[in-house]
């Protein structure tokens, strides 16, 4: 058997993030609106953290909201430097992830008995409005598409990320953010200073068609426009909650050691009802 191909290119996403973040006012306000979001979510668990590891591509952003945390790359696997934190940060890089749960296993492994984890990258609805755009303009001018916006996570599979991973109560969420461009290349010129450009592994190595984001553009206004005539695009931030396991964690009951009835507890009256199959 063959191995897959990976997802990333990751000398060129390590190339796109250079080239971003060496220039200052980078335009980073989906990170500033992760972090608030993040920030929030801190201040509900009520806990000190000790140690906290920030797995990231964008180091300094995170390092100056965070400046006693350890920085790790989002590479595979990712080196972290202790073996026990109260607090791991995944942040804005699971999305480039050959192995989503394999980096989520590692983070728990580094996580003290009930260490909390704190996940957010962007989900399926990221850019789809750019996607569909470009994916019609491909198929109207050469006939057929290539990649170009990496696949995203829905929802549900998130859920799903979290259990592989084997964290204890896991709670995966949502936030969508819209905004508004001018232009497509207005919106092009944010993704490559946020270091998101395309860095698929099957992306196509030749230059586009030179009419393809015009058409691509064109198609954008006629489906995707705000009230005021600008672009709209999507930007999803899923986020993931869990907690290394630990004794102290509220535990399930077994199947079957229930001692009172959902019927008493609804207090109706329970019935039982015959099948009809013979």
């Amino acid at each position: 058997m063959t191995a897959a191909p990976p997802l990333t290119d990751r000398t060129a996403l390590a190339l796109h993030r250079r080239r971003a973040f060496r220039k200052r006012n980078t335009p980073l306000f989906l990170h500033q609106a992760a972090l608030q979001d993040i920030r929030l979510r801190l201040a509900d668990v009520q806990r000190e953290f000790g140690r906290v590891a920030i797995v990231t591509g964008c180091p300094d952003f995170w390092k100056s909201a965070f400046p006693q945390a350890e920085i790790c790359c989002d590479e595979e696997p990712i080196r972290f430097r202790q073996q026990e934190y109260d607090l791991v940060l995944h942040a804005m890089a699971l999305h480039w992830s050959d192995d989503p749960v394999g980096q989520l296993i590692q983070c728990r492994r580094v996580l003290r008995p009930d260490g909390l984890l704190l996940c957010v990258f962007f989900g399926e609805d990221t850019l789809i409005e750019l996607r569909t755009s470009l994916l019609q303009a491909e198929v109207e001018i050469v006939g057929g598409a290539s990649p170009r916006v990496a696949p995203m996570t829905s929802l549900s599979d998130c859920g799903a990320l979290l259990q592989r991973a084997r964290f204890a109560l896991p709670v995966a969420d949502r936030v969508a953010l819209s905004v508004s461009y001018p232009t497509i290349w207005t919106l092009m010129h944010d993704l490559r200073h946020m270091g998101e450009s395309n860095a698929l592994h099957s992306r196509r190595r030749v230059p586009s068609h030179r009419n393809l984001f015009a058409v691509a553009e064109e198609n954008y206004r006629k489906q995707f426009t705000d009230n005021k005539g600008k672009l709209r695009a999507t930007f999803d931030l899923m986020f993931l909650t869990g907690w290394a396991p630990a004794e102290s964690q509220p535990q399930p009951l077994h199947p079957g050691s229930a001692t009172r009835r959902l019927s008493d507890a609804l207090n109706t009256v329970e019935q039982m009802f015959e099948s009809d199959d013979r």
